[in-house]
C-alpha cells in the first residue's frame, strides 16, 4: 500500500503497474479539482487493479477518509437496485417483458395495466412522482407505502416519454419483488441476501443500526455560485420551481439523512439511499462485467443487460433533466449526453458526482465515490479524470 501527502491531503491504496495514471488523476483531484475526501476502485477481468482513497471525511472536524469509510451515493444507488432486480431475472422471478400487473395485481389501477417492467425500469411509465404526500412513517411502513405506489396515475400515457423517476423508481422496484421473491423480502434485504454478502461488500441499501457514525463521510454541499456556474441554467430555472418535474420527482431525498446519524438506519431509498464503498461498489459491477458466476447470473441476463436501450416512443428526451439520456433495465445507458466505459457498459450516476458501471467489453467493474458534491449533471471532472486515465492505458 502507498502513502502519499500531497498538500497536507493524504491519499493511501494501491495501483497496480501498468495503472499508475489513475492514481495520478485522483491526487490531481484534490490539487486541482476540489475534492475534499473521496475514493475510486477499479476491478478488471475479476482482479482488484486500483483501490484509492484520500482527504477528509467530515469538513467540519477534519476526520480522515480511511479505507472503510462509506458515503452515501444518491442515485448511484439505482444500480445496486438494478443489479437486484438481475438476479431476480437470473433466478427466473421476473420476465422483463411481462406487465407489472401480472405480478402485482394491484398496480392496474389507474391506467396502469399495460405497463411492462422494462418500461417501469427505464423511467417511462409516466411515475416519477406521487400525487400524495408521504413521510417517513409511510416509507418505513412498506403495506402502506404500496397502496400509495398503486393508486398513482401515471403523468401521461406509459411508454410515449421518459422522465426520470428519481425517487419513485425504487419504492416501485422494491413492492415488484416483495411480489416476485419466494420469501417477499425487500429490495434492500434482497441485495443484502444475495448480492452484498456473498460478495462481502461493505455498502447498504438499507444501512442498518450498527454501523458506527465514525465510519461514515458526511456530504459537504456547493456554494450556490458553484452551483449557478455549474448545472445549465434550464435545469436551475427549473430547480427552483417548486412545481416542476425535478422537483417533485425529487422529493424523499432528503429521507436516507439523519441530522443525529448522519445517514438513516433501517429505513429503504432504494433509489437514492445507499451507502457504501467505492471497493464494494466496483466490486458488485466487477461481477456483472465479466460472467457473473459468483452470483449465479445467467448469460441471458447479462446479455440484455448490455444490449442497447429502447427508447419511448417520442425519443430519449427526458422531461425532469431537460436533456437525452437512456436507460435499460434500471441502468443508465452510455450516450453521447453522457458517455463512459463502451457501447455495452450499465451502470448508474449519482448526485453530486458518484459512478458505479460495469463494462463487459473491457471486464471492468468501476466506482467513484466522494464527500464533496459536485456541481455537473453530466460527468463530473474528478470522475471524467479517473475514467480517462483508465482508459487510456487499458488494455484492449
Amino acid at each position: 500500500m502507498s502513502v502519499i501527502t500531497l498538500d497536507q491531503v493524504t491519499v493511501e491504496g494501491h495501483t497496480s503497474r501498468g495503472f499508475e495514471a489513475v492514481h495520478d488523476a485522483f491526487a490531481e483531484n484534490f490539487t486541482r479539482r476540489g475534492e475534499l475526501g473521496g475514493a475510486c476502485c477499479v476491478y478488471h477481468r475479476g482482479e482488484k487493479i486500483v483501490d484509492l482513497w484520500g482527504g477528509i471525511r467530515h469538513k467540519e472536524t477534519g476526520e480522515p477518509w480511511d479505507a472503510d469509510t462509506m458515503v452515501i451515493v444518491y442515485s448511484a444507488t439505482k444500480g445496486l437496485a438494478a443489479m437486484t432486480m438481475a438476479i431476480a431475472h437470473s433466478r427466473g422471478w421476473l420476465d422483463y417483458e411481462e406487465r407489472v400487473a401480472h405480478y402485482w395485481p394491484e398496480f392496474a389501477q389507474n391506467g396502469k395495466d399495460t405497463i411492462t417492467v422494462r418500461q417501469l425500469l427505464a423511467h417511462q411509465a409516466g411515475l416519477f412522482a406521487l400525487d400524495e404526500p408521504v413521510d417517513r412513517s409511510v416509507i418505513a411502513d412498506v403495506d402502506r407505502l404500496a397502496v400509495v405506489l398503486a393508486r398513482q396515475r401515471p403523468a401521461w400515457t406509459p411508454g410515449t416519454r421518459q422522465a426520470y423517476h428519481a425517487i419513485t423508481l425504487g419504492f416501485y422496484e422494491s413492492e415488484l419483488m416483495r411480489r416476485i421473491d419466494p420469501q417477499h423480502r425487500t429490495l434492500g434485504q434482497v441485495f443484502q441476501d444475495e448480492i452484498a454478502t456473498p460478495l462481502d461488500l461493505d455498502v447498504y441499501i438499507r444501512l442498518p443500526e450498527h454501523i458506527p457514525n465514525s465510519h461514515l463521510a458526511t456530504i459537504a454541499r456547493p456554494r450556490t455560485l458553484d452551483m449557478v456556474r455549474g448545472f445549465p441554467l434550464r435545469f436551475m430555472f427549473e430547480a427552483m420551481n417548486p412545481h416542476s418535474k425535478i422537483v417533485r420527482a425529487l422529493r424523499g431525498s432528503e429521507f436516507p439523512h439523519d441530522e443525529q446519524r448522519i445517514y438513516s438506519r433501517n429505513l429503504e431509498v432504494p433509489s437514492g439511499g445507499a451507502v457504501g464503498t467505492a471497493r464494494a461498489i466496483a466490486q458488485a459491477y466487477g461481477v456483472f462485467a465479466t460472467d457473473g458466476h459468483e452470483l449465479g447470473l445467467r448469460r441471458e441476463t447479462l446479455d440484455l443487460l448490455a444490449a442497447t436501450a429502447v427508447p419511448p416512443g417520442r425519443g430519449f428526451y427526458d422531461e425532469c433533466l431537460k436533456g437525452s439520456l437512456q436507460f435499460s433495465l434500471g441502468f443508465m445507458k452510455p450516450s453521447p449526453t453522457w458517455p463512459f466505459g463502451s457501447p455495452s457498459s450499465f451502470g448508474s450516476p449519482g448526485s453530486g458526482g458518484s459512478l458505479g458501471f460495469a463494462d463487459p467489453e473491457t471486464g471492468v467493474g468501476y466506482a467513484y465515490v466522494t464527500s464533496q458534491m459536485g456541481t455537473t449533471l453530466t460527468g463530473d471532472p474528478r470522475d471524467v479524470a479517473l475514467r480517462n486515465a483508465l482508459y487510456s492505458v487499458l488494455p484492449r
